[in-house]
């Protein structure tokens, strides 16, 4: 299901003509931190963002939103103890360019959604016949999230399998840029057979990321193909109170701070060599799936850390 549209944030107190008292007033400024999270920073060109994936989710009340938070105000809290969120919502259907607006507002300036694209793009026999749902997609509102835009998360299902040819034209239909605004993609593939050097050269010749899957049964690539990674991390449990151990948090923000400096770590899996030159990128890392309840305090966790 679509992630829920956040309402408008409250007005601003007004004054004393309104006869509100302090307090009142307090309640018109954002919810959350006081001072929102920011992208770690390990190079001047170089950011590491850490989030989940959506911000509706019934069992986050209480262990991660405030008990009294109004449920219309739950992605301005959440954006201010996170540096990016996954809208998974754009996978199931088109948004509303009013939607992009209100999550563009809510949010903190230096904050960032990823989306996932559309499924109808992704899960059909011939990849270059999606030109239609692709062209729909960007012009649903999208850009509407200016600045805050991230990458684009094209997930294919766990069936599809390599097609050199045929992945090939799907790679160019995505836009490099729109209007100016430059696109960043990347490519979520669940099949052994993508497990190659031919489709690591392709997917660098594309300059798309391959998603690195971690903690989970899908196959891992985590081979630098693109100027930022994507990770999406995906063993949280109900045994730790953070969703991870300490040292298994530990060892994922070594690997993001690795991979931000252009390296892979030797303990991922990687199905080529790697490229000839070592550059810094930038890191978005996602806690999804999973024990879901305990995502955001892995999150969080991890941000602390870096």
């Amino acid at each position: 299901m679509p992630d829920a549209k956040p309402a408008k944030a409250a007005k601003p107190a007004k004054t004393a003509k309104t006869v509100k008292t302090r307090e009142a007033a307090k309640t018109a400024q954002p919810a959350g931190a006081a001072t929102p999270a920011k992208a770690a920073k390990t190079s001047p060109t170089a950011n590491i963002r850490v989030g989940i994936g959506g911000w509706t989710y019934a069992p986050w009340r209480g262990p991660f939103y405030p008990a009294d938070l109004t449920q219309s105000r739950e992605l301005e809290y959440a954006s201010r103890h996170l540096t990016s969120i996954e809208i998974n919502g754009t996978f199931y259907g088109l948004q509303k360019p009013s939607s992009y607006e209100k999550w563009y507002q809510e949010t903190p300036d230096d904050f960032v959604f990823s989306l996932k694209a559309p499924r109808y793009a992704t899960n059909r026999k011939v990849l270059a016949d999606a030109s239609e749902t692709i062209e729909r997609f960007f012009a649903s509102g999208v850009l509407l999230l200016k600045q805050k835009l991230g990458p684009i998360n094209w997930q294919f299902a766990t069936t599809k399998k390599f097609d050199p040819e045929d992945f090939e034209a799907f790679l160019k239909l995505l836009p490099p840029s729109i209007e100016g605004q430059s696109l960043r993609h990347a490519i979520e593939v669940r099949n052994e057979s993508f497990k190659t050097p031919e489709f690591i050269a392709l997917a660098r010749r594309y300059q798309v990321a391959v998603v690195l899957a971690g903690d989970s049964d899908y196959p891992q690539i985590a081979d630098l193909t693109a100027p930022f990674v994507y990770a999406r991390i995906m063993g949280t449990t109900d045994k730790h109170a953070k969703g991870y151990a300490t040292k298994t948090l530990d060892a994922w923000a070594e690997r993001a701070r690795r991979l931000a400096a252009g390296t892979t770590p030797d303990d991922l899996e990687t199905s080529a060599e790697p490229p000839s030159k070592i550059a810094a990128r930038d890191v978005y890392l996602y806690v999804i799936s999973g024990f879901k309840e305990r995502n955001p305090a892995a999150a969080m966790a991890l941000i602390e850390r870096l």
